[in-house]
């Protein structure tokens, strides 16, 4: 026991956070052993796999980026692991410009980011390898497909915003983690101007010297090159400061907005020439502002904030300002003036979905000065890109998605229940069209934490579930975005423990509607969502029937010491804080786990790269689990999946199909859903 702040705290399992102790690799090799024989058994495998891999051949299409003519888009073709940067010319051909399946065929590298030069003859992208996101920024010539300069190592995170010419960039990156205290060697950024060929080491330091070490920072130049705009927040939780520098003047970055205002804020110049804010200062669910760039600390509120809407962002579309909205979890997108910021109409969308980026053409582009193009999604549409003509008020398809499949029948709902609190939360729910009778298996997920939102949105895991007779239903739990910033605040710090109850009453509200059963109930969850089925299994184990729980946060007492976790204090508390340990230990899974409570069935999955979450939460909480569980471990299993050189985020889709086929397995055992419903050739007639 140690005693901290008055707790009597035990850690039992500390010995299991250093990954290369012969003890520690000892007892992992067993779990793979423990967990390969139980997975690799389950029924329904390889016609899952299959069907997962069919669902998956979808493709996907992004939103193209207009420079000088040029489009830049990323399409994903039916075979491909990774999706592969094409270019498109003013004639209308097309080439591809990065293909990272090309690259590195054993899939480990990813494309995290790209941006061309405003001219459209320079690419700024970065890689990475093995899923450690540790970005590595390489130039390459558009025309000849030459590589001009690269690796820059330590670009993690970093936009680039290329100055006139094509000669000069700037973009961000780490200090030299050699001269750093070794707890602080992830951090530590500064904003760069940078000149293609130079050494890195040379670079002009622009901004962040000072500054928090913590402080997160992106770039964008104003479409006439004049203005650098600086965003930056210390940590992941969302205080932004602004700074605004004039490059035609000292170049000096000024304060906009300070990180003390508690408010989020994303800041721009249009085409117009004002600074555009989109900030929650006095609005929590958003509203937006304009200011003269030369006195930029003079805001004007130009469209105020919804009561019954969220706005995430606004663009200029030859003349008018469209704004992107979401509605419970839901997009919209909305026309305003921008002289007067009047409502002037809503897009046509293509149904209730999401929207993944969008674009306008840039003003070195003559055609399509007045369209919107913009990546959609729904529960039954992959990723494919849509145009809105401002002229004739039209949407229509640009690009559909790649790969054709046939799609399960499924229906889609939105539905409202109450928390423990009263207050009223929203779930999806999807449904087989001609689901058997209910109850059925149901797989519940969510997530609730650090403003994170998710809408409806394609998924091949979800539709294989539905397919094969279950229920799907996400929950757009206190904590995220879906409500504003009061409903992230709502699901933070000392209100933690709101999230759990939003989660265990739409369990309930599953159960007493007759979907499902406690016994045929099954939840999944991923980072922050890991922790909230591990909080979910500790507290209500007699409400689930199995868990996955994958690259979990668990020891909430001691997250801060790995990784990133210090920048995640603001969200969760700190334990160095007595108040605030008080909160963590009410509900940190680790420390809830207890001797001879009957726990449901639980697979933990983990990424030996992951850069973000420490894999020694799971390990330590497995562990815990199978000493304490009084279920019978032939019935009611605990396990541990690793899966090396490859991380938090992105993945090969092999890959994810190899982790999809385990996780459902495992679910669909422990709930009783027969994967025998899968229908290799599409759905039934």
């Amino acid at each position: 026991m140690e005693d901290l702040h008055g707790h009597l705290v035990a850690d039992p399992y500390r010995w299991l956070e250093d990954p290369a102790s012969p003890a520690t690799r000892e007892w992992s090799a067993a779990q793979d052993d423990l967990t390969r024989s139980w997975l690799d058994a389950l029924p329904g495998r390889d016609r899952l796999g299959s069907r997962l891999a069919e669902l998956m051949r979808t493709g996907a299409v992004g939103a193209p980026h207009w420079r000088a003519g040029r489009a830049f888009f990323t399409r994903r073709d039916p075979e491909q692991d990774h999706p592969v940067l094409h270019v498109r010319e003013r004639d209308g051909s097309e080439r591809v410009l990065l293909d990272v399946n090309a690259l590195d065929p054993s899939g480990r590298t990813t494309l995290d980011a790209w941006s061309p030069s405003a001219e459209g003859t320079r690419l700024a992208y970065q890689v990475s390898v093995g899923g450690d996101e540790h970005s590595l920024l390489h130039v390459l010539d558009v025309d000849t497909g030459e590589v001009l300069e690269g690796p820059i190592d330590r670009c993690r995170y970093s936009p680039v915003a290329w100055l006139p010419g094509g000669e000069e960039f700037f973009y961000v990156r780490r200090l030299d983690p050699a001269g750093l205290p070794e707890d602080e060697r992830l951090f530590h950024r500064r904003v760069y101007r940078h000149r293609v060929g130079a050494d890195p080491a040379t670079d002009v330091t622009v901004h962040g010297d000072g500054l928090d070490h913590t402080y997160y920072y992106g770039v964008s130049l104003s479409p006439d090159k004049r203005w650098l705009l600086i965003n930056g927040s210390p940590g992941t939780v969302r205080r932004d400061s602004v700074w605004i520098a004039d490059l035609r003047g000292d170049g000096v970055p000024r304060e906009v907005l300070a990180a003390d205002a508690g408010a989020q804020c994303t800041a721009w110049v249009g085409r117009d020439g004002r600074l555009y804010l989109v900030t929650s200062l006095d609005a929590p669910r958003f509203r937006l502002c304009v200011a003269d760039p030369e006195r930029p600390t003079e805001w004007t509120e130009l469209v105020a904030e919804q009561p019954d809407s969220v706005l995430d962002a606004a663009t200029w579309l030859d003349g008018s300002l469209v704004l992107l909205r979401t509605r419970h979890a839901v997009s919209e997108l909305h026309l305003h003036d921008p002289a007067t910021g009047r409502h002037l109409g809503e897009v046509p969308l293509p149904g209730t979905g999401s929207l993944h980026g969008w674009s306008t053409t840039d003003p070195a582009t003559d055609a399509d000065r007045d369209v919107l193009w913009f990546g959609w999604s729904d529960f039954v549409t992959p990723l494919s890109v849509h145009r809105f003509s401002l002229s004739t008020g039209e949407t229509t398809l640009h690009e559909a998605n790649p790969g054709a499949v046939e799609l399960p029948e499924v229906t889609t709902q939105q539905v409202e229940y109450t928390s423990a609190d009263g207050t009223a939360v929203r779930m999806f729910v999807v449904s087989g069209r001609r689901t058997p009778d209910l109850p059925r298996p149901a797989l519940l997920t969510g997530y609730g934490g650090f403003a994170v939102g998710r809408g409806p949105g394609y998924s091949a895991t979800t539709l294989a579930w539905v397919e094969a007779g279950g229920v799907w239903a996400h929950a757009s739990l206190r904590g995220g975005d879906e409500e504003g910033e009061q409903w992230h605040r709502a699901g933070m710090r000392e209100h933690k423990q709101n999230v759990f109850d939003d989660f265990h009453a739409a369990a309930e509200h599953l159960v007493g509607q007759g979907w499902t059963t406690p016994e045929q109930l099954a939840i999944m969850g991923g980072s922050n969502g890991g922790l909230l089925v591990g909080a979910a299994l500790t507290q209500r184990p007699e409400l689930y029937a199995a868990v996955v729980c994958s690259a979990p946060l668990l020891d909430m007492v001691r997250y801060e010491n790995f990784l990133l976790g210090r920048l995640w204090a603001e969200e969760y508390g700190s334990a160095s804080v007595p108040e605030e340990l008080a909160w963590l230990l009410s509900y940190s899974p680790y420390h809830r786990v207890r001797e001879g409570v009957e726990y449901p069935s639980v697979l933990f999955t983990v990424f030996e790269s992951d850069s973000r979450v420490d894999p020694n939460h799971a390990r330590k909480m497995c562990a815990a689990l199978q000493h304490a569980t009084a279920s019978d471990p032939t019935k009611h299993p605990v396990l541990l999946r690793r899966e090396t050189e490859v991380g938090h985020a992105g993945r090969s889709v092999s890959r994810s199909v190899g982790l999809a086929v385990d996780q459902l397995t495992f679910l669909a055992w422990a709930t009783g859903l027969e994967l025998t419903g899968l229908d290799l050739a599409g759905p039934e007639l």
